[in-house]
């Protein structure tokens, strides 16, 4: 099979539909079978300023929106002068020959001018219909799955308007097959069809396949599509939604629906869980456990709400004062979004603690295909030691009775375990009273801080709470090394950077003859140290490569095993990598000319 690998972009501002247009370019795409990635640039105002949609499909894989742009569709005059120059060789333009100046493109870009006007007829709100009808015969596709997406999207406003911008777009079509050249390629058909999916759906439909019955959220972008998501299929799938008035509110009412021994969740972004930790804390004292996403963006304070960065991972390795297990997970993907929320309620249920997913803008507001039967909604739950009024738990064994014969006295909520790990009992447990409180306490509940602080008791219930951890480790996947096992550099990278690092490893062995390879840390706390360290210690060189920029996993890395890698790639300007800024960045520093590499991002996006 030929590789087919091309990327279309859209350019305008907001309000002028190129969310919906990028949707439904989208859409054909995964119904062809094509592998996608999108990924959209825009401004935190609802109409104006310059956004920037990128769809990359390929019949390959697709780790990221790449490098180039094989078809541009600029809807204003501020897209056309940003993106022109860059456009290459073999590229069409796409664009209202009645409104735009396309000014000087490189040699062998073909600029295809369409009377807008003239196709469009008095509607003037349907040039972005026509010019996707002309990116279809460009891209050797047929009009019908247009068509079809259009009568889909405007039948509620009857025959005659699905009829109208049917129109325009076979229009639009038909003026393309008579007056440009198609690209050198034609998009490929496969089967079976894929889906797609964006990143907040699939944290939104992890959490249902994990058995989350209570999602609360205060709405922070970029994480307001799973609060959307989740209120939109609430009803239908007995999900208990809520609007909370702050981010502090949310957090007790996460915690205070999983003390019931409901799976809970929310999600936030940097601002929002900077109000949360103090509540974060309290699930930790009080072995409740609950899942809270931070979708990251842009910071400090409200910084750039729109763009995206790995800023956060200090804030959650510190959410909250004092000492208590966590868990912190940090998916590399949407699909890997989808299937870490259930992985991490069936540890955070079995080690009674707060668990903390580390995602960003970029995976969570990109678009990805995804094959249908991986999103599985019949995933394994383990609730781990808990005691259920219907007598539903599924303990290790460890307790005497784990469904009754508790009397007041005997029960211990915070019992004093070789594994840390007690039982926990949901309230109205006949025979099961305890206490839950934010303070420390003894094993039954009761505060030891009143009269008396017990620094026996003190030092017992940290020490208890510590051990949980020791055996997380065995519980999570290590990381393995992308590539081959012997490079001249290895990558490394944490999150959402492992498919543009994956991405440039490949470019590095194919057009640059450097052999590299990549590891990439999902699993933060607990962390693989000493796996990590054998990797790297047989590494000639280690470059680490991080979306901030005081190269907060590099210090995390240190800090946790004492590596310090030899050089670093950081980039803080709000936009993601794309693969050529790694790869000349391992080329400078190769050379020897830098061991810190800050990539321009260029005006394309």
């Amino acid at each position: 099979m030929v590789l087919v690998d091309f990327a279309v972009g859209i350019g305008g501002e907001n309000g002028q539909g190129i969310a919906s247009t990028g949707d439904i370019l989208a859409r054909i795409f995964a119904r062809r079978g094509l592998n996608l990635n999108a990924y959209n640039a825009y401004q935190s105002i609802i109409r104006g300023g310059h956004t920037f949609l990128t769809i990359r499909a390929s019949n390959g894989p697709v780790r990221s929106m790449g490098d180039k742009h094989d078809l541009l569709i600029p809807l204003n005059q501020d897209s056309m002068d940003r993106h022109l120059r860059l456009m290459k060789a073999g590229s069409c333009v796409l664009y209202d020959g009645d409104k735009l100046k396309p000014g000087t493109a490189a040699a062998g870009v073909q600029l295809c001018a369409m009377p807008m006007k003239q196709i469009c007829g008095s509607n003037k709100l349907a040039a972005n219909t026509a010019a996707l009808g002309a990116a279809l015969q460009l891209l050797g596709i047929e009009p019908e799955p247009l068509e079809n997406a259009i009568a889909r999207q405007f039948k509620k406003k009857g025959d005659a308007v699905v009829a109208e911008n049917v129109g325009i777009a076979r229009g639009g079509y038909d003026y393309a097959a008579q007056n440009f050249k198609t690209l050198g390629f034609r998009a490929p058909k496969l089967d079976p069809p894929k889906a797609i999916v964006t990143g907040n759906q699939a944290t939104a439909m992890g959490g249902v396949a994990a058995g989350v019955k209570f999602y609360a959220a205060y709405p922070m972008s970029p994480s307001t599509g799973v609060l959307m998501w989740m209120a939109a299929h609430a009803r239908q799938l007995g999900i208990m939604v809520r609007q909370v008035e702050d981010e502090i509110g949310v957090m007790n009412m996460v915690i205070g629906a999983a003390h019931t021994g409901c799976r809970a969740m929310c999600a936030t972004s940097g601002g929002g869980f900077a109000l949360m930790t103090e509540a974060v804390g309290m699930a930790g004292m009080l072995e409740t456990p609950v899942v809270c996403v931070d979708v990251q963006r842009a910071g400090p304070a409200t910084g750039v709400p729109t763009k995206t960065e790995q800023g956060d991972l200090w804030q959650l390795l510190g959410a909250g004062q004092g000492d208590y297990p966590r868990i912190i997970v940090a998916p590399a993907s949407q699909l890997d979004l989808f299937q870490s929320i259930p992985e991490l309620f069936n540890l955070v249920d079995k080690y009674q603690c707060p668990g903390l997913v580390l995602a960003d803008l970029l995976i969570s507001e990109g678009t990805a295909s995804v094959d249908p039967a991986d999103l599985d909604f019949k995933a394994k739950i383990h609730r781990g030691e808990i005691i259920l009024p219907d007598g539903n738990g599924n303990g290790n064994g460890e307790l005497e009775n784990p469904f009754g014969g508790y009397n007041d006295n005997s029960y211990l909520r915070y019992r004093n375990t070789p594994s840390g790990i007690s039982p926990r009992a949901v309230p109205g447990m006949p025979g099961h009273i305890h206490i839950a409180a934010s303070d420390e306490h003894d094993e039954d509940g009761t505060l030891i801080s009143d009269e008396f602080t017990n620094p026996s008791k003190r030092r017992m219930m940290v020490e208890k709470r510590a051990r949980k951890m020791q055996t997380v480790l065995a519980d999570i996947a290590p990381p393995k090394l992308f590539g081959p096992t012997r490079a001249e550099v290895t990558l490394v990278g944490w999150g959402s950077t492992q498919g543009v690092i994956e991405e440039a490893v490949e470019t590095l062995a194919a057009d640059e003859g450097i052999v590299a390879n990549s590891l990439n840390i999902k699993w933060i706390v607990p962390f693989h140290g000493e796996e990590i360290i054998r990797i790297l210690s047989a590494s000639k060189r280690v470059i680490i490569i991080e979306n901030n920029y005081s190269g907060q996993f590099a210090r995390y890395l240190r800090s946790e095993t004492g590596f310090s890698a030899h050089g670093h790639i950081r980039k803080y300007d709000g936009e993601p990598f794309r693969p050529h800024h790694i790869v000349d960045s391992v080329k400078e520093q190769l050379a020897g000319t830098a061991t810190l590499s800050v990539p321009a991002h260029e005006i394309m996006v």
